[in-house]
């Protein structure tokens, strides 16, 4: 797989870099990643796989750019107000990288629809915000083998965590928490989906390259009030719906 002399300047941090390098390069031009939610999490994930290099970015949400989305989806400005997310967001990460295909599904991910919306990727990032659909996609991802990038937010702190395979996230939330907390109900601060959504796209990258160490089987609490982070192994649940 070759690149054009727009692809060599472009991507010239990377190809120095001996970690990703052309090989590791040709591996993100390769890749095909799906993103569940073009949220808080999701557009600053898309923006960075986008500028990366990622070949094939996959957007599936069903929503439309409200108002209080700009306060940290800065995958969208106010003229996107009521436009598809999915369509929105294209038309930004085509603007950022025009050598990236994305693919557009303004459809709900269910139980039902879960296996076939990521059917084809080699990661997923579900940076959504409902256990139902957290849940579905994890069980997707778990049945078809797909490494799945998991990011929340919500306050001041944030969480991203690999899972391929077993534990799975449902070892870490078994089931929905009673009092679940939405950013709608709680706040969050703006920067902090940045920040997130930067961790799940390097998490992803991590992954594709086979650089460093993907947060496999692990997960980093960030604590955006105390400027802290800390890293947590997550138990595989011998109980385990999906997994065990």
């Amino acid at each position: 797989m070759s690149f054009s002399d727009d692809e060599i300047e472009r991507y010239a941090r990377h190809l120095v870099l001996s970690e990703v390098g052309g090989p590791g390069q040709q591996r993100l031009k390769a890749a095909r990643v799906a993103i569940v939610g073009m949220g808080g999490v999701g557009g600053p994930a898309a923006l960075y796989l986008a500028a990366a290099g990622v070949g094939t970015l996959r957007l599936i949400d069903d929503d439309a750019v409200g108002l209080s989305n700009l306060q940290r989806q800065i995958a969208f400005a106010t003229p996107d107000l009521g436009r598809a997310k999915v369509e929105a967001g294209a038309e930004a990460l085509t603007a950022l990288n025009p050598h990236v295909h994305v693919e557009t599904v303004a459809d709900r991910l269910t139980a039902e629809t879960a296996a076939r919306l990521i059917e084809g990727c080699g990661v997923v990032i579900d940076g959504t915000d409902d256990f139902a659909a957290r849940f579905a996609v994890n069980a997707a991802c778990v049945a078809a083998g797909i490494p799945l990038v998991s990011g929340a937010l919500g306050r001041w702190s944030g969480q991203v965590g690999v899972f391929a395979g077993r534990p799975c996230y449902r070892c870490l939330v078994a089931e929905t928490p009673p009092d679940a907390e939405t950013c709608a109900r709680v706040g969050v601060v703006g920067a902090l989906a940045g920040v997130v959504g930067s961790m799940a796209a390097l998490e992803a990258i991590k992954l594709i390259t086979g650089a460093g160490e993907p947060l496999t089987g692990r997960l980093m609490l960030y604590d955006g009030l105390a400027g802290g982070a800390r890293t947590v192994a997550v138990a595989a649940d011998p109980a385990c719906p999906v997994c065990g």
